[in-house]
């Protein structure tokens, strides 16, 4: 009986959203070019507003640990908070902007985003801060999904794309000059303003919107509310689950703050996570105004879009995440210059997302160039996963590194071009909130996912490797290697994540073989040969489990790369499920029909 009713009324929505929109004159022809031109630019600050603070903020955080006293077990709730409440707010946001427009959106998240900005530069405490980055995350979504739904109200589909290429090259951008400015801001002006250079940036923003931005609520909605109870199940089934993927970890690889993936507050998460989106489900069925509408996933277009948004974004932050410990622990970079490395990858994703934009507004479709741009993907993950050596310089992983980016860019564009066009103008909003949704999440089970490869993969190398190479040292020499190493040698207490130093290391034996040579000397020249042959077993040592380490980062770098080419042609078989629906020039546009 509930399920006839639920058809019966996403038959007649659809029958009035494609009346509505056969009514409607096209955004093109409405809104003056200086007006397309100024909202565009208040949306692109928006959006940068956003994408900078997450780089920026990275930058600055062990001056503000270490300013804050901040506890390692609490440090990773700067990001997690900001991650957790952004992710949980895209579909509420969505939502509000079909309702009151993108104008209302836009505004009252910059608002937010600015108030949890100075907070965040006025906060003394680490729950402060804490607290303060979650105020910054809802603020967030609203300019994520806001923006992005922008360029649908102003461009007809087939000239979407390049536009939608623009947003994307802005937060591309964003991850090259973010650890720029954020290291330059923390060193001459300190990590406050880190946080408060987002108040003249956000009142520039405001400014464009306010000068000439239209109203931008789609025609047709009069009258409609938020379906509250439909937000808090949401809540409730994707903040735990943010905060399992967030806090979880192998048993092999235990970290500060964290859990096994089979503890009870794991476990107990994920539960409560299932629950929540039971209920959720539950209510979006019957609600009479349903937060995310789950007759659109009748669509094949964008259910199928927002499957492969969701497969692809498993590895798009996950690919870059890593490397940065490959260039430091096998390369030999400093922190700083490994970070740098990733700005050939960022630069290929902003050619990506601009030359798939373009493309797509001249040809006039998508489908072929995602399955040419995820095929090209695989290829630069196979490159990556079975080219890597300890010996790669960083000019080689630089001209790698840009085959991946090349790959990934082109994923941004063209299926938010893709699920927005097959949906009519009332619910845009909720479309392009429901891809960024998917994309976050996406990239949150990435990460955890290929995290727990990597971890799993380096834990295994690194204890078989190096104890072959210590094998037959002194206790004392043992001692010394594992606190010097990342990860101690796969031994428990060491320091985590720190780089190896192989000529402090034989700084340190010199000194303490030193000392027995000088008792050797009393003793007569056996032992003095004896303490010789024992320091320079020891020195050569260093150099073998150097070369292990090396090793065992490799490896770990490989499987994750190697096992991305999988989550990659797991999202090509998606994309090939997606039909391809024309993207008209310009003039009413109708709701797709599916076959």
């Amino acid at each position: 009986m509930h399920a006839s009713r639920a058809r019966a009324r996403a038959m007649a929505d659809t029958a009035a959203d494609t009346a509505l929109d056969s009514r409607a004159a096209p955004a093109s022809e409405r809104f003056s070019r200086s007006q397309k031109a100024f909202t565009l630019a208040g949306a692109l600050l928006g959006l940068l507003l956003a994408a900078l603070d997450q780089t920026i903020v990275a930058t600055a955080g062990p001056t503000i640990q270490a300013d804050l006293h901040i506890a390692p077990e609490h440090y990773p709730w700067l990001t997690t908070a900001y991650l957790v409440a952004s992710t949980m707010m895209v579909p509420v946001w969505g939502k509000l902007s079909d309702l009151l427009g993108r104008r209302a959106v836009l505004v009252a998240g910059i608002v937010v985003f600015l108030t949890g900005s100075f907070l965040c530069g006025a906060s003394r405490s680490t729950l402060a801060l804490i607290l303060c980055r979650a105020v910054q995350g809802l603020g967030s979504a609203a300019l994520f999904t806001g923006s992005l739904a922008v360029v649908a109200d102003l461009f007809p589909p087939r000239d979407r794309g390049k536009y939608q290429g623009l947003f994307g090259a802005v937060f591309g951008l964003s991850s090259v000059i973010g650890p720029l400015a954020g290291g330059f801001i923390t060193d001459a002006l300190g990590w406050h303003w880190v946080f408060f250079i987002n108040l003249p940036v956000g009142a520039l923003a405001l400014a464009l919107i306010f000068l000439r931005m239209p109203p931008l609520k789609p025609d047709g909605v009069h009258g409609g509310k938020l379906d509250v109870p439909g937000a808090v199940g949401l809540a409730v089934g994707v903040v735990p689950l943010l905060l399992a993927l967030s806090l979880g970890h192998g048993k092999a690889t235990p970290r500060a703050g964290g859990f096994a993936w089979s503890s009870a507050p794991i476990l107990g998460l994920f539960a409560l996570s299932a629950v929540g989106l039971g209920l959720f489900v539950w209510r979006e069925r019957h609600a009479k105004e349903p937060l995310l509408d789950p007759s659109l996933f009748r669509l094949r277009a964008f259910s199928a879009g927002n499957a492969a948004v969701f497969t692809i974004g498993a590895v798009f932050l996950a690919s870059v995440t890593f490397l940065p410990l490959f260039m430091v622990n096998v390369v030999g970079l400093s922190a700083t210059h490994s970070g740098l490395t990733l700005t050939p990858l960022t630069l290929g994703v902003v050619a990506g997302n601009v030359l798939s934009g373009q493309l797509v507004s001249r040809l006039g479709r998508y489908k072929v160039l995602m399955v040419g741009t995820l095929l090209f993907l695989m290829g630069g993950f196979a490159v990556m996963g079975f080219t890597l050596t300890p010996e790669s310089s960083q000019a080689e992983v630089t001209v790698k590194m840009v085959l991946v980016g090349l790959g990934l860019g082109p994923s941004i564009p063209l299926y938010t071009v893709a699920v927005q066009n097959s949906v009519p103008p009332q619910r845009i909003g909720v479309a392009t909130s429901a891809t960024t949704f998917f994309r976050q999440l996406g990239m949150t089970v990435g990460v955890a996912l290929l995290g727990t490869v990597f971890a799993g993969t380096l834990g295994r190398e690194m204890q078989s490797r190096t104890r072959e190479a210590t094998h037959g040292l002194p206790a004392d020499v043992k001692q010394e290697l594992r606190a010097s190493a990342p990860g101690g040698l796969g031994g428990e207490g060491a320091p985590q994540g720190q780089q190896f130093q192989p000529e402090q290391v034989k700084a340190k034996l010199r000194e303490g073989f030193a000392e027995e040579r000088r008792q050797a000397v009393r003793e007569g020249p056996e032992a003095r040969a004896r303490v010789d042959a024992d320091e320079a077993r020891a020195l050569s040592t260093v150099d073998r489990v150097e070369r292990a380490l090396k090793e065992s980062f490799t490896r770990a770098t490989m499987a994750v790369y190697r096992f991305a080419i999988f989550v990659a042609l797991a999202a090509l078989l998606v994309t090939l499920l997606l039909p391809e629906l024309p993207l008209r020039k310009g003039g009413p546009r109708r709701s797709p029909a599916e076959s």
